[in-house]
């Protein structure tokens, strides 16, 4: 009775999935279609005040969200010096030369804060530095500082780790499918001192600039690891022992890497202190733990107390507690990969 619940509340979710990925796709093909793909803001300085902007933007035939580049100099506020086109896509190039510094400019997209595209943001500054950014409808503008990052007081540091980790959806997934996969007993404190001792070591060794991966790649790679703890769940009790269930903690362990390697793209926005980078980079590597334990307690917590509630309900429950939080974590870390394998290849 149990497995055939099981099977049919998993074959009900999938389902409904398809439904909804349905009606999405049947909701204005046309409109939809190009909204997939990001656009692409590309700009390079070759000296103070001179630069070249590229604007690639998706299209479908004819048909192009409204979206348009802006600097808040105003130097593109005018038609394009060149305009072409490419497959599925319409390029606008400027060129400015003489115009205002880069370094302190905001830009912003018109446009993408009513539609549901990103665009890929990649600057090149003319000492070669590379500022890259997905700048997403909620957030439709950045402000550039092309400069070096000089970090910030050395105790602010403890407090960035701790809103870094809480503010991270995909790491506190990750962490949660972990603690799903694995049960509230000493087994989780073995793969959580893995992950630490994981992804404090690329941290360290990425910060200090040892190391270099590409970040959109990375965050990819973030994404598929999510993925592969969701689908460890959906694994019945019943059957034979994969090695994750085995040893955990090599699995948090391995995906800790990638991890400490994404927290490093975050840390690098602000730098580390040119005299004093271990001891920050030491208190950024405890509030990351600090946050991360704070969210463990709270998960631990919620499960307590929705137990009793589970016991109450006139049917099993057992099944819908092991593949809801699964076909939830798997839904979105697959969001992710497929939105972030886009970003990388483009």
């Amino acid at each position: 009775m149990g497995r055939r619940f099981e099977s049919g509340l998993a074959a009900a979710m999938l389902a409904g999935l398809a439904l909804v990925l349905a009606a999405w796709l049947g909701c204005g093909p046309a409109a939809q279609a190009h909204e997939v793909r990001p656009a692409l803001l590309q700009i390079t300085e070759s000296a103070p005040g001179r630069y070249e902007v590229v604007w690639k933007q998706p299209m479908v035939g004819d048909m192009a969200l409204h979206l348009a580049p802006h600097l808040s100099s105003g130097a593109i506020d005018r038609p394009a010096d060149r305009q072409s086109g490419a497959p599925g896509f319409l390029i606008r190039v400027w060129t400015v030369a003489g115009g205002a510094p880069l370094d302190g400019q905001t830009v912003e997209i018109e446009g993408l804060s009513q539609s549901v595209t990103d665009v890929l943001l990649r600057v090149t500054a003319a000492d070669g530095r590379v500022v890259s950014a997905v700048m997403r409808p909620a957030e439709p503008s950045f402000t550039l500082h092309l400069a070096a990052p000089r970090g910030m007081a050395v105790p602010a540091y403890l407090a960035l780790g701790v809103e870094h980790i809480l503010t991270g959806a995909d790491h506190l997934m990750f962490v949660l499918g972990l603690l799903l996969l694995i049960g509230p007993n000493w087994r989780i404190v073995k793969a959580v001192s893995a992950f630490t001792v994981a992804h404090s070591l690329t941290l360290g060794l990425a910060a200090l600039g040892y190391i270099h991966f590409p970040s959109a790649a990375i965050e990819a790679l973030v994404a598929l690891s999510i993925v592969f703890v969701a689908r460890e769940l959906l694994v019945p009790a019943d059957a034979p022992p994969t090695l994750t269930r085995q040893h955990p903690w090599v699995i948090a362990f391995a995906f800790g890497l990638l991890h400490g390697l994404a927290f490093a793209g975050a840390l690098a926005q602000v730098g580390l202190p040119p005299k004093a980078a271990p001891q920050a980079l030491f208190l950024f590597n405890v509030g990351v733990e600090i946050g991360q334990l704070v969210f463990i307690g709270a998960a631990l917590a919620a499960m307590a107390l929705l137990r009793p509630l589970r016991a109450r309900l006139p049917f099993p429950t057992q099944a819908l507690a092991r593949l809801a939080p699964a076909y939830v974590i798997g839904c979105a870390s697959a969001y992710w990969l497929i939105t972030r394998v886009v970003a990388a290849y483009a």
